[in-house]
């Protein structure tokens, strides 16, 4: 099927430079934009055209329907139903699973081991999003998206953070209430989002700690406040990304749907 072509105009009333509005998104010199759908991932190229041709795509927010539409993937915003593609050809999106006694930096002066040890290879200039600290494993994200860093960590996002704590048991019935309704700490009142008990055994209990702050410490010095001192902490989901069966010390790349539900939980 060939692309729509743009109707003669009587240059009387039109610059030479118009075009219809539904074609303001093309880039002379640009990439195919089913070519560009399917680099990403999207789809195979001829189920790409498909979405096209059903109006599924769009441009700068704009629906293009032209099989032949040529766009800048490093420069436009590209969504398919409704959801970001990341198609900006040197962005790259890793999720690491932080080892205990690995430091939150990319380097550390003291010699430590950090984040540089596991992704120096990957990417060069890469961003943590968010911290954690030398005692706490579990969840970072590894970016070099910098707008999408930047919102992930700022509190006004509301970017919920799930951990996994492993306190002295029993577990008092009215913690939870506590939490969520808020720890008095040294820096301000701290809410959890929500609270749940994993599991007890014995003299020792699991539970799940979810809030979207990002202050140093937040999870252990709200559990330990409110009397349970933290044994072990992991955190295994930063929004729509959970840890999953990552073994420590791995990284894996994200994947479309991940980064496509990361740039929504930041409205991007």
């Amino acid at each position: 099927m060939k692309a729509a072509r743009q109707p003669l105009r009587d240059r009387d009333f039109y610059p030479d430079d118009y075009t219809d509005e539904r074609d303001t998104t093309e880039v002379p010199g640009g990439v195919r934009l089913q070519k560009v759908l399917a680099q990403a991932g999207v789809a195979s190229r001829r189920a790409c055209e498909e979405m096209i041709g059903d109006g599924r795509v769009t441009v700068n927010g704009q629906v293009v329907r032209r099989f032949g539409a040529k766009v800048d993937p490093a420069t436009q915003v590209i969504h398919v139903d409704g959801k970001r593609i990341p198609t900006a050809p040197d962005l790259v999106y890793y999720a690491l699973n932080k080892p205990i006694g690995v430091v939150s930096t990319m380097d550390d002066p003291q010699g430590r081991p950090c984040l540089a040890d596991f992704v120096e290879e990957l990417a060069p200039r890469l961003f943590h999003v968010g911290r954690l600290d030398t005692e706490t494993e579990g969840l970072l994200l590894l970016t070099n998206d910098g707008e999408l860093a930047n919102r992930l960590t700022h509190p006004s996002y509301g970017v919920q953070k799930k951990y996994w704590a492993k306190v002295p048991g029993p577990i008092p019935r009215d913690l939870g209430r506590r939490l969520k309704q808020g720890i008095e700490l040294e820096d301000g009142l701290a809410k959890a989002d929500s609270f749940s008990i994993v599991q007890e055994h014995g003299q020792q209990a699991l539970v799940e700690v979810v809030l979207h702050e990002g202050r140093k410490h937040i999870v252990r010095r709200m559990l330990e406040e409110s009397g349970h001192r933290v044994i072990d902490l992991a955190r295994i989901e930063f929004g729509p990304v959970k840890l999953g069966r990552t073994k420590p010390g791995t990284v894996r790349a994200l994947t479309l749907k991940e980064v496509g539900d990361l740039y929504a939980a930041v409205k991007l």
